[in-house]
């Protein structure tokens, strides 16, 4: 049975994050929906236009593995404000799915209480202010997993994350295959 994992796409979305963790998870045959908070276009932090899958409300957690969330600095914003993503982010944790977070995103998981006291989390270094005074403990790596919860930098990690999710919930086989399909730059 494939993974099946919620990205919700709130107004200021980080485009290539939410984009390419859609694509390679996939292209890897995870089940993935996209969810808004509204029927409307979503408009993303460059301005691009976006249509969920479904709309949050008719979303019930419990069919879901994993649930990941995008960065951007507005987007980020709207997470924080949504008792709806806070409720979602709870139930993931104590049931201890996978939760993700790239970007700014880790802020959430801070302002909600998902990441405390030491956690190992990274981010976007330039988010700390985000969830000021809220727990957790940056590293600065590009990824980092801490049981159940794995954050990652930004935009130019987004591929490197996915693919990390991708092995993590499908296996490195089907991740090898996925990144040869991606044509990515081979490691020196």
């Amino acid at each position: 049975m494939a993974t099946r994992v919620l990205i919700p796409l709130y107004p200021g979305f980080e485009e290539m994050e939410a984009i390419i963790l859609i694509d390679v998870l996939r292209r890897g045959n995870v089940e993935v929906v996209s969810a808004s908070p509204t029927k409307e276009p979503v408009i993303a932090s460059r301005n691009t236009i976006h249509l969920a899958d479904r709309i949050l409300s008719e979303i019930d957690p419990n069919h879901f593995d994993a649930i990941v969330l995008p960065g951007g600095l507005n987007g980020t914003k709207n997470l924080m404000a949504s008792q709806e993503i806070k409720t979602f982010l709870h139930s993931f944790h104590s049931a201890k799915k996978q939760i993700g977070a790239i970007c700014a995103a880790p802020a959430v998981l801070r302002t909600f209480n998902i990441l405390t006291g030491e956690d190992p989390y990274t981010a976007f270094p330039s988010t700390e202010d985000l969830a000021k005074g809220a727990g957790g403990k940056y590293t600065g790596k590009r990824i980092e997993s801490f049981h159940h919860i794995h954050t990652s930098v930004g935009p130019g990690s987004a591929f490197e994350f996915a693919l990390y999710l991708l092995e993590l919930w499908e296996g490195k086989e089907v991740m090898q295959k996925v990144k040869q399909g991606l044509q990515l730059r081979k490691e020196d």
